[in-house]
């Protein structure tokens, strides 16, 4: 059918789908209004109609999957229809763990190449190590086969307690090992860094907010604590959001008893104010919250929270601006639709979804890019702000609302076209894929074994590293010329930890040069 077409039946149908759709008893607990049965039967009649009697053959269910897709697409553009087939790595993210071996890797030659170990995992537990070559898992040979990556995590990935025997080359001993592995769940944190910067500050990253974000918080945050933390750094930059129940514990940590952290609105318009509770896990110490364009949802949950309460800055730039709450519903069949249910609102009552109803979904995704245009990614004075949505927060401070939240202390993107290219140049997976093959090539002659070493020393063998880089980049076609050779070898450390010793290390080394960070600890100091 063509687009054209299907169009037509959404405007046709689109009042008795929704109805019938959601009608549906796999939603056994929620009620919906259902619509009148002889609109039922006149949806159920066209598809018999369809499947029995239209000259074509037909696929129905993929012509119902397209209309469901093509009415969810009229609504807002943060509710999505999930195809069963897309169900299972959303929900992995969401849950905050997937179930298998536990390893990442690069075909290298058409063989499977070990490039990180997941810590926590039942690789890790085995022994496997980085550099590894998976030949065979049980009886299926994996090299020399020109796999695609999804054929070779089918084979690795599995339900627990099923065990898989691996052969496995490593190439720095020469020697062939053989694993019996039982698959198990392989944990996918939220929380990617922790660790104190100095004697008084320390850092947590939280990378998106998922079932288990908020028990990753709390041990975190209390190993700082244990440490006499008095300043925190906590850094939401390019977290799109997840659940809001996360979001809301860890405010409530921040926040003293009854002090409010977010309302929410749903359809009915009654709104639920939730406060914090007693005994948060850091109430006194000073904080600071980095946030970006990227910063959504739940982020911006906190970010608001912190904000309104006067409890601590906000330093960045203005959030992306998502101000709606979704609610994952089963449709039948394995899909599901994400629906937004409720809008919410930071403590003082302002809204910071950014307007929506004019604009498609292309141009409302597309609006963060614009700021760049714009100029307001370089000049504060760009940002629009909208003087009747003024609010007050209880020191007296303005703030606005209508279009993400806006930081306290704006920290500039004045990055040139060239600059901004070779930034996100060497923070990819290029120079994760350039570290790898250095490391396995002349695996005698780096010896990388102690993490804080690492950390604390200068990278080794630097000149050797820029002339392979730059060899490298000329063999993959790569036009890159080195104009920083710090920021360069900075990344290539921080790559080399994450193979190494884990994404803590990772972000640790990338932190040294972050103009994020150096701007918080500037601020620590000017406080």
């Amino acid at each position: 059918m063509k687009k054209n077409s299907l169009f037509l039946i959404l405007i046709v149908l689109l009042s008795i789908a929704i109805g019938y759709l959601f009608g549906s008893n796999d939603l056994s607990k929620i009620k919906y209004n259902k619509p009148n049965y002889s609109s039922v039967q006149k949806l159920d009649r066209l598809i018999e109609y369809l499947s029995k009697d239209y000259v074509d053959k037909i696929n129905t269910d993929s012509l119902v999957s397209v209309l469901i897709a093509d009415i969810v697409d009229e609504l807002d553009p943060h509710s999505v229809y999930i195809p069963a087939a897309q169900k299972q790595d959303l929900a992995e993210s969401m849950r905050g763990n997937f179930h298998g071996i536990g390893v990442s890797f690069f075909m290298v030659k058409d063989s499977v190449a070990v490039v990180r170990v997941l810590e926590g995992g039942p690789s890790e537990k085995a022994g496997l190590k980085s550099g590894d070559r998976i030949l065979i898992a049980d009886k299926d040979t994996l090299f020399q086969k020109k796999l695609r990556s999804e054929e070779v995590v089918s084979k690795l990935k599995g339900k627990s307690d099923i065990p898989v025997e691996l052969k496995v080359y490593r190439k720095k001993t020469d020697s062939i090992y053989v694993f019996n592995i039982l698959r198990g769940p392989v944990p996918l944190p939220s929380i990617s860094s922790s660790y104190m910067i100095n004697d008084a500050s320390g850092y947590i990253k939280i990378n998106r907010f998922s079932q288990t974000t908020y028990e990753e918080f709390k041990i975190a945050l209390k190993g700082l604590v244990n440490q006499n933390i008095q300043h925190l750094i906590l850094d939401l930059r390019g977290n799109p959001g997840g659940y809001l129940l996360p979001a809301k514990q860890i405010a409530d940590d921040f926040l003293s008893s009854g002090k409010p952290i977010v309302i929410v609105e749903g359809n009915k318009g009654i709104r639920e104010k939730t406060v914090a509770s007693s005994a948060g896990l850091f109430e006194e110490g000073s904080l600071y919250v980095l946030v970006n364009q990227d910063s959504a949802s739940a982020s911006e949950v906190i970010a608001g929270a912190i904000q309104d309460n006067d409890r601590g800055l906000i330093l960045g730039l203005r959030t992306f601006g998502k101000g709606l709450v979704q609610q994952q519903m089963p449709l039948g069949g394995g899909d599901q639709v994400r629906l937004t249910t409720a809008r919410y609102y930071t403590p003082t009552g302002r809204s910071i979804q950014r307007p929506y109803d004019s604009t498609s979904r292309e141009d409302y995704y597309g609006e963060v890019q614009k700021r760049f245009v714009s100029g307001e990614m370089k000049n504060q004075a760009k940002i629009p702000l909208n003087d009747s949505l003024t609010f007050t927060t209880p020191q007296g401070r303005t703030v606005y609302g209508g279009g993400g939240i806006i930081p306290d202390v704006y920290i500039s993107n004045d990055d040139s076209p060239k600059e901004a290219w070779d930034n996100y140049f060497i923070r990819s997976n290029f120079v994760n894929r350039f570290v790898f093959s250095e490391l396995d090539t002349n695996n005698k002659a780096y010896s990388f074994n102690n993490a804080p070493k690492f950390y604390n020393e200068s990278l080794p063998f630097k000149k050797e590293f820029l002339k392979s880089f730059g060899e490298f980049s000329k063999e993959n076609n790569i036009p890159f010329k080195i104009s920083n050779e710090e920021k360069v070898l900075n990344s290539i450390k921080a790559y080399i930890a994450i193979q190494l010793f884990g994404e803590n290390m990772f972000n640790r080394i990338i932190n040294q040069k972050d103009p994020y960070i150096l701007k918080a600890l500037e601020e620590i100091e000017s406080n």
